[in-house]
C-alpha cells in the first residue's frame, strides 16, 4: 500500500502557539513513559506526559495485551502489580500465581492516580508532529491535535514512544529491523473472548506449548486450520472468570512507522478474529460457546527503530547476564521472543520455553544516550540494541524499569546543569535505589 511520491504541496508556514513550557516531557504513554514521567516528577522535574490515544499503558491497557510477561527490578512495575492485587474487583480472581495479569479497566485508574500522585500533568489524544532544536539539541516538541499545532517548550524529552518518534524527527540515527534485511517482526491486534469454560478450557501460553485435544495436538491443528500467516495458538484467562485474551492475529511484512502498512494490518486482523472465534470454538476444549467482547485500540506493533545509542546492548549481553557500572534497569528477564518474521510461530532464532541464561541482567544507560542529539533519552523498545537483544528488552515489565531509570537521570541532570551525557550515574543509583531499585 506504498503510494509513490509523484506531487509535493507547499504549505504556507505559520507561527505556532507555545501553549506549556517543562522541566521534562516524557513522550507515549506506555510502561516506558509511565516509569520516566514517574520517576522525573518524584525528584522534582516539572514533568508532562504526552499521550496519543485516550489513556495511559501502551500495550498494558489499550493495547489489550493479557499480562505483564518478564520480570525487572523497577519498583514502578511492582506498585502497579501490587495496586491492582490489592484492590480486586468482585468478580475477580487474584492469586499470587496470576499476580500479573491484566484487567484493564482497572489498570487504567491505577496508572492514572499513581501519577497524578507524583503531580505529573498528562495530555491525552495528542501526538508529536515534529521537534523544536537549537543545532543538535532539542528544546521543544510540536504537537498535533483537535487543538491545531502547537509548540510545548522543554529542556529534556524522554522519547518513550516505542517506534522513537520523536529522536525520528530529531535527526538521530537508527536502522529499522533485523540487521542485515530490515525485516521487522510481525504485528497482532489482541482481542478478548468470553463465554469460556474455566474449568474445561486450555490455556497454551507459548509457541512451545503443546497441549493435545480430541481433535489432535492444538498447535498443529492450528497451522492447519486458521488463515495465513496466523496459524500459532496463545490463550490467556483474565482475572475475570470466562474471560481469555487471544494473541493469534498475525501479519507479516508491515513497517509499524509506515500509516498505510498500519492500515492494512489492522483490516487483515480484524478479518482474522472471526476465522479464529471458529476454530476455537471447533478444535479448543471449553470454548465451544466463547464469543468476541472487544480488540485492543491498535495493532501491537512489536519492532520498528533500533537508535544508535552510546551503547548497543547484545543478545551476548543478556545470556551473560551481564551487570554494567552504568546500570540504570536492573534484574532484567525474559526471553528471545522472536515472532516469526515469515509466518506464524516463533522465529528460529527466537527461544522462550528453552531459553537459557546465566542469570538477570541490566540495562546500561548509554543504551538511551543518542550518539549526537542533545536534550533527548530513548526509553523502552527504541534504546540502542540488536534485532536479538530487543526481542527481550521490549518486555513490558523491563521497558518500565529503562524509564524509570531515565527519568531519574533526567532529573539528576537539571539538578546539576549537565547535558544528559554527562550526567554522574552515581547519584543516578542512589536515587534508584532509594526508590526501591536494586542490583
Amino acid at each position: 500500500m506504498k503510494l509513490q511520491q509523484t506531487k509535493t504541496y507547499v504549505e504556507a508556514a505559520k507561527e505556532l502557539p507555545v501553549v506549556g513550557s517543562y522541566d521534562v516531557v516524557v513522550a507515549g504513554g506506555g510502561p516506558a513513559g509511565i516509569g520516566a514521567a514517574w520517576a522525573a516528577a518524584k525528584h522534582g522535574a516539572k514533568t508532562l506526559l504526552v499521550e496519543h490515544a485516550n489513556c495511559l499503558g501502551g500495550m498494558a491497557v489499550p493495547g489489550c495485551m493479557s499480562h505483564w510477561v518478564g520480570t525487572t527490578g523497577g519498583s514502578v512495575y511492582r506498585e502497579i502489580l501490587n495496586r491492582c492485587k490489592n484492590d480486586p474487583w468482585e468478580c475477580e480472581r487474584i492469586t499470587d500465581g496470576n499476580i500479573h495479569v491484566i484487567n484493564h479497566e482497572k489498570q487504567k485508574l491505577v496508572i492514572l492516580e499513581l501519577l497524578e500522585e507524583q503531580g505529573v500533568d498528562i495530555l491525552l489524544h495528542t501526538d508529536v508532529a515534529g521537534v523544536c532544536m537549537e543545532g543538535k539539541k532539542i528544546t521543544g516538541i510540536i504537537t498535533e491535535s483537535k487543538s491545531g499545532r502547537e509548540v510545548i517548550e522543554c529542556k529534556i524529552v524522554i522519547d518513550c514512544t516505542g517506534d522513537g518518534d520523536v529522536a525520528a524527527f530529531a535527526g538521530a540515527k537508527y536502522t529499522l529491523g533485523r540487521e542485515g534485511d530490515s525485516k521487522m517482526q510481525p504485528v497482532t491486534l489482541m482481542f478478548k473472548i468470553a463465554g469460556v469454560d474455566p474449568d474445561r478450557a486450555i490455556a497454551p501460553c507459548s509457541f512451545e506449548s503443546l497441549v493435545e485435544v480430541p481433535k489432535g495436538e492444538i498447535q498443529d491443528l492450528g497451522k492447519k486450520h486458521l488463515p495465513k500467516p496466523a496459524g500459532h495458538v496463545l490463550l490467556y484467562p483474565c482475572t475475570i472468570p470466562g474471560y481469555v485474551v487471544v494473541n493469534m492475529t498475525n501479519v507479516i511484512d508491515i513497517d509499524g512507522t509506515n500509516a498505510r502498512d498500519l492500515s492494512k494490518a489492522e483490516i487483515i486482523c480484524m478479518k482474522q478474529i472471526p476465522e479464529i472465534v471458529k476454530f476455537l470454538r471447533e478444535y479448543a476444549p471449553g470454548y465451544e460457546h466463547c464469543y468476541v467482547i472487544s480488540s485492543a485500540a491498535n495493532v501491537g506493533v512489536r519492532e520498528t527503530r533500533h537508535f544508535a545509542g552510546l551503547y548497543t546492548l547484545t543478545g551476548e549481553d543478556i545470556v551473560e547476564g551481564r551487570t554494567f557500572p552504568d546500570w540504570i534497569s536492573t534484574r532484567n528477564a525474559f526471553n528471545f521472543d522472536i515472532h516469526n518474521l515469515e509466518g506464524s510461530g516463533l522465529d528460529k532464532n527466537g527461544a522462550q520455553k528453552y531459553f537459557r541464561s546465566k542469570g538477570t541482567y541490566t540495562v546500561p544507560y548509554r543504551c538511551c544516550v543518542p550518539v549526537e542529539i542533545d536534550g533527548l533519552l530513548f526509553s523502552g523498545r527504541n534504546i540502542s540494541g540488536t534485532h536479538k537483544a530487543h526481542s527481550n528488552f521490549r518486555a513490558m515489565p523491563i521497558c518500565c524499569g529503562i524509564g524509570q531509570g531515565c527519568g531519574t537521570a533526567a532529573a539528576v541532570a537539571l539538578k546539576d546543569g549537565v547535558e544528559l551525557r554527562n550526567v554522574d550515574v552515581s547519584k543516578v543509583q542512589t536515587l534508584l535505589e532509594e526508590d526501591g531499585v536494586s542490583l
